[in-house]
């Protein structure tokens, strides 16, 4: 793939991403100006994530017969549709639809861009080169949509959080999803792969009968799960601590810079290392900053953790897409990769739930050890993860 043609790809995930990532933080903050509670806003937040898990599958299917770009414009306008739902009516159940579309509409265009750059790289080298860059777009989306949303809420109107300057950022949020398709839609598609003559119709549920996706699925898993006990321990055990919510913050910010930094070297990487080397030492890194974790004492020595940790994770996911390409039929890659998103987001929403759980029975910093540890058991299935020519 070009590296112009890659950087529309980047681009146009960006521009979509960062809709949903500035409308998750919009929708709360006009919902709680108008009197919900936070029960009421925490329903909203989980909106954006719930239809992701039911279209996950379906969006990879649809990718798999119609390549990428009529996947993309249905997202673009569904993205669109919910901002702009918004922006008309200012309500709590516009809210909670434009969730549902604009959460969907970005995990239909993962799975659809995902599956388009993998079947433009032409060697193992040049996959794990261009899932690294790709990777990038979602902690860049993270940013750009909720400064944008953030500034414009605070700045456009006549006052700080009016009326006026809520619709003007949900009209901004309107108008990022048309940028994602201008950017893209120039790109070049490679013709579908057709299923092979007399080929048994399949289901997407069949991938896990392959060993191989089997063990690719569950270390992405432990990978995801390790990435959500971070984000959800940490705070509780800084403020345990007595830190305070910005250092807190910082120290989160710490964890996504270096996951971004890691994915920006990784391509210089990429050819001197394999998937399972990369993704087997993350795996030992991540182990050993769990048992440190509940022992550090400073907010500095929990910071450097966090860089540690951040590196560690981030260079996983584009280790994942690569073998998942590897391993899986060029006439599946959207089941496989719809499969793949639907666990990790069914992951996310189950596993704060199980986290807050068992650090009410162990203390939190049990969590920590108890993750490790799981973590630690499943560093051999991650030892055993082989690329198979004849998947590909």
């Amino acid at each position: 793939m070009k590296g112009s043609e890659l950087l529309r790809v980047i681009g146009a995930q960006v521009c979509l991403h960062a809709t949903m990532a500035g409308m998750r933080l919009a929708t709360p903050l006009l919902a709680l100006q108008q009197g919900y509670s936070a029960a009421a806003v925490g329903v909203l937040i989980a909106l954006f994530a719930l239809t992701q898990v039911f279209l996950a599958l379906p969006a990879g299917r649809f990718a798999d017969r119609h390549g990428f770009k009529r996947p993309l414009l249905l997202s673009v306008i569904a993205a669109s549709l919910g901002a702009g739902l918004v922006w008309a009516f200012p309500v709590f159940p516009a809210m909670c639809v434009a969730a549902l579309l604009t959460g969907g509409a970005t995990g239909a265009t993962v799975i659809a861009l995902q599956r388009h750059v993998g079947r433009s790289a032409t060697t193992p080298t040049e996959l794990k080169r261009v899932f690294s860059w790709l990777a990038i777009a979602p902690a860049v989306a993270n940013f750009v949509g909720p400064f944008l949303a953030g500034l414009l809420i605070d700045h456009a109107g006549r006052a700080a959080a009016d009326m006026l300057a809520f619709r003007v950022c949900f009209a901004a949020m309107a108008l990022l999803p048309i940028l994602c398709w201008l950017m893209a839609r120039g790109a070049h598609e490679p013709p579908p792969t057709p299923p092979l003559p007399g080929a048994v119709r399949t289901r997407a549920w069949d991938l896990l009968r392959e060993p191989m996706f089997r063990r690719l699925l569950f270390v992405n898993w432990l990978q995801s799960s390790s990435w959500d006990v971070h984000a959800f321990v940490l705070p509780v055990l800084g403020h345990e601590r007595g830190i305070s919510a910005s250092v807190i913050g910082s120290i989160l910010g710490a964890f996504a810079i270096a996951a971004a930094v890691i994915r920006i070297v990784l391509p210089a990487i990429a050819s001197r290392a394999s998937e399972r080397s990369v993704i087997f030492v993350s795996t030992l890194v991540t182990v050993g900053v769990f048992l440190v974790s509940p022992l550090l004492p400073t907010a500095l020595s929990m910071g450097v953790c966090s860089v540690v940790l951040g590196f560690a994770l981030g260079a996983v996911q584009p280790m994942v897409m690569s073998m998942l390409h590897q391993i899986t039929p060029h006439s599946r890659h959207g089941e496989a990769l719809g499969l793949r998103l639907m666990t990790i987001n069914a992951s996310s929403v189950a596993m704060p739930m199980l986290f807050g759980s068992l650090g009410a029975l162990i203390g939190i910093g049990g969590v920590f050890w108890v993750v490790g540890g799981v973590v630690a058991l499943g560093a051999r299935a991650t030892w055993g993860l082989k690329v198979r020519e004849e998947g590909h």
